[in-house]
């Protein structure tokens, strides 16, 4: 994994990167790539059409990065186009399926890092709890990706989702109350709030 730079080295590669140098292009993309598949898999829950918008953020990330604004984190910026990508894809599946939602269907398993010493059941307490993220509106299952994947504050999800911190707080609070309906039934003895979001993290 690529490791994150200062906001000093992000702006001087941004600058580098303004004036088309390859390498510079090349970094960016190495630095924030797999984290934003990871963000575009979860919330489209389809292989090929991530791969497409991820590709698609980078292009128009990197064709408009005249307009960047340097008080904001490039990653910011990304998964804000990133994020209206998915939206429209999300879109123009339920308009050609008459509304199905895809989030709820299964797909195949994302890559996961499994350490040899992670027992089976918590293994099968991690995929009951992302089952149960992907059954989240788009909305919600973004938010927590970015809280709990991502790191990002509330400040910096709003700005991503283009809504103010409420809306994002309210997004958190609701898809927490969600999870813990739809897990508690099914996990013993992760009912408690506090360790069943800590596996969002992991």
């Amino acid at each position: 994994m690529v490791e994150p730079l200062s906001r000093g080295d992000e702006q001087r590669l941004i600058q580098r990167a303004k004036r088309r140098e390859p390498d510079a292009l090349r970094h960016l993309i190495d630095l924030h790539k797999e984290r934003l598949f990871n963000f575009v898999w979860r919330v489209v829950r389809h292989h090929h059409d991530a791969e497409e918008i991820c590709q698609e953020a980078f292009l128009k990330a990197f064709a408009s990065l005249d307009s960047f604004r340097p008080e904001f984190r490039f990653s910011t910026w990304l998964f804000t186009i990133a994020y209206r990508l998915c939206l429209n894809a999300l879109r123009r599946k339920r308009a050609f399926a008459g509304d199905v939602d895809f989030s709820v269907l299964p797909g195949h398993g994302e890559p996961v890092d499994e350490g040899a010493a992670q027992s089976e059941e918590a293994r099968r307490v991690k995929t009951l709890i992302w089952d149960s993220v992907d059954r989240l509106s788009p909305q919600q299952r973004a938010t927590v990706l970015l809280f709990y994947r991502n790191d990002q504050s509330c400040q910096e999800i709003a700005r991503i989702l283009e809504v103010p911190v409420a809306t994002v707080k309210s997004h958190l609070h609701r898809a927490r109350a969600r999870l813990r309906e739809m897990l508690e039934p099914v996990v013993a003895g992760e009912t408690d709030r506090t360790r069943i979001l800590a596996k969002l993290a992991g």
